[in-house]
């Protein structure tokens, strides 16, 4: 008897089978194994606590430690609404490869 599919191999639908054609294949292709995916994010989150770590070992102060909570904040808020909002709430018909594809498409527009 076959396993029942998972969420995650259901089919999109016409619309997102189409928005994904659109982008140019790369050579070396998406990263599809989920252990390779997990292990970038942590890696990603390594990095990010040692530069932090780094930056605020140097000059710890209070005001630092907030500005630099402050900033990290700000982009992941502006990540956000670059790449959910925009795609889901205010151009559903294009999706985001990246900022500089967000970029070129409404200069485009203009």
């Amino acid at each position: 008897m076959p396993a029942p599919p998972d969420a995650h191999d259901e089919d999109p639908g016409p619309s997102a089978r189409r928005r994904r054609s659109t982008y140019p294949r790369t050579a070396s292709g998406d990263l599809q194994s989920k252990r390779a995916i997990i292990i970038k994010a942590g890696l990603f989150l390594l990095l990010g606590c040692l530069a932090g770590g780094l930056l605020l070992g140097s000059i710890l102060t209070l005001r630092n430690v907030f500005l630099l909570g402050l900033t990290i904040w700000s982009f992941c808020r502006f990540y956000y609404f670059a790449f959910y909002v925009i795609e889901h709430y205010l151009d559903s018909s294009y999706q985001y490869r990246g900022l500089v594809d967000l970029i070129r498409h409404y200069w485009r527009r203009r």
